[in-house]
């Protein structure tokens, strides 16, 4: 539904109005930007896209001065409701596609279940919109590249929700790493909480005020049950998601990939994943898994679920390290030549507390700096910067979770070819770089 006038057209043809018609206009001090506050056209003018429980941090952009929500977007009515009223928002969308053609939205942050980040992100950019897109990315390795395109056809901002980079001990514990300060890099660890089992949901009636097929939009045909469109189910169905391996995994491997930005090593080109997967029930993603991962130049990895990476007989991680990372549900770990650090949701470790205490002053080697993820999405709408989680990096680490899944289910030891940024392995595995989309829903 396309406005008449944009949010900035129309306060700057307001104030002409008010000047030709010679009348006293009154304009409050908000508008104007004075007293501290900034004007509407001066802020970031946010659609939410998916009022489930994970939205609730949006909040942060009403509280932020250069930002507002004006509009949300749910197929359930419930809860776009309930956000709309928590936010202050009048204006409220079954379809996305309807928010998307408003013309006084500068940007859209995606909170939608996996399956619907790549496409509505796409639909997005090729609207006019920049795009904040929850982790994981993709649901193939095939929609992870074509999302590319938001950044380089059209020339959009794009944030990808990895706050860990927008937390400063994330960032501190990194410059130790690349400042030299545990020596050369000689094993990197990562883990994350596992998936699911289980749960044989009986079916229901779609609820009244649920346009449940837009919820499942390019997903296959599936009864309703209440338990499938909440995320604590959709996370772990692989209709929707490829579960915790990316779902939770985005977060150590999204901090492995900034150091292997900086350190332009790109990604591991071969993998061997061992995992387990649920013999029964609605809930079909990896459980549990072990992946062993290989850099051009040697270097390792070794990606494990929580359970695995604690467990004494099973973890990577060398015993007299694991034992002080116990308490640590995620983190990435690098070891190096005189010590190590480990980087966990807004905590780092080390090896000494003299190493620790250098994070104040690492030396030369600095990365980007934020201290609000969504502040710092609302900064780059503005001033058109990329913001701080990339594209390139949002891609990278996502694919090594998907290297990881079509492993374990292929039981194969896959390469990836960074060249033509391909699998390279069966043609079984292969195909399942591609998602079908059901109906007329493409990328």
């Amino acid at each position: 539904m396309n406005t008449e006038l944009s949010r900035r057209n129309f306060i700057r043809n307001s104030l002409g109005a008010g000047i030709l018609l010679g009348f006293p206009t009154i304009i409050p001090s908000s508008v104007l930007g004075k007293n501290g506050s900034v004007a509407p056209s001066n802020r970031a003018a946010i659609g939410v896209i998916g009022c489930g429980s994970r939205s609730g941090s949006c909040g942060a952009y009403v509280n932020y001065a250069k930002s507002d929500i004006i509009a949300v977007c749910d197929p359930f009515e419930s809860r776009r409701a309930s956000r709309a009223k928590q936010w202050g928002v009048t204006h409220q969308y079954n379809d996305f596609r309807e928010l998307l053609a408003r013309d006084d939205i500068d940007a859209v942050h995606v909170v939608t279940p996996d399956h619907w980040h790549v496409p509505i992100s796409l639909a997005a950019a090729r609207a006019g919109k920049d795009v904040y897109c929850e982790k994981p990315l993709g649901i193939s390795i095939e929609q992870d590249l074509a999302a590319r395109e938001i950044v380089e056809k059209h020339n959009r901002v794009f944030q990808y929700g990895t706050q860990q980079r927008s937390m400063a001990a994330c960032r501190m514990g990194l410059e130790l790493v690349l400042n030299g300060h545990i020596g050369d890099v000689e094993e990197i660890y990562a883990w994350a909480p596992g998936g699911r089992s289980g749960d044989t949901p009986q079916t229901q009636p779609v609820p009244d005020g649920v346009d449940y097929n837009m919820w499942l939009g390019p997903a296959p045909e599936a009864p309703y049950s209440d338990v499938r469109v909440s995320s604590a189910g959709s996370w772990f169905i692989y209709d929707y998601a490829i579960g915790f391996i990316a779902g939770w995994g985005a977060h150590p491997l999204d901090i492995l990939q900034w150091w292997a930005d900086e350190e332009d090593m790109g990604i591991p080109i071969e993998y061997k994943t061992a995992g387990v997967l649920p013999k029964s029930g609605i809930f079909d993603t990896v459980m549990n898994w072990h992946m062993e991962a290989k850099y051009a130049n040697g270097l390792k990895l070794h990606f494990q679920d929580r359970a695995w990476a604690h467990d004494a007989a099973k973890s990577a991680i060398p015993a007299s390290v694991r034992e002080q990372l116990a308490k640590d549900a995620n983190g990435t770990l690098f070891i190096g030549s005189k010590g190590w650090v480990s980087i966990t949701r807004g905590v780092f470790r080390a090896s000494s507390e003299q190493l620790r205490r250098k994070a104040r002053n690492p030396g030369p080697r600095r990365i980007q700096e934020s201290r609000s993820h969504f502040g710092n999405f609302a900064d780059c709408v503005l001033n058109r910067e990329q913001p701080i989680s990339n594209m390139d990096s949002a891609i990278h680490s996502d694919i090594i979770s998907h290297m990881g899944d079509i492993g374990i289910r292929t039981g194969e030891t896959l390469r990836w070819d960074p060249v033509k940024e391909t699998l390279i392995g069966s043609a079984d595995a292969v195909k399942m770089m591609h998602r079908p989309m059901r109906g007329s829903w493409t990328i």
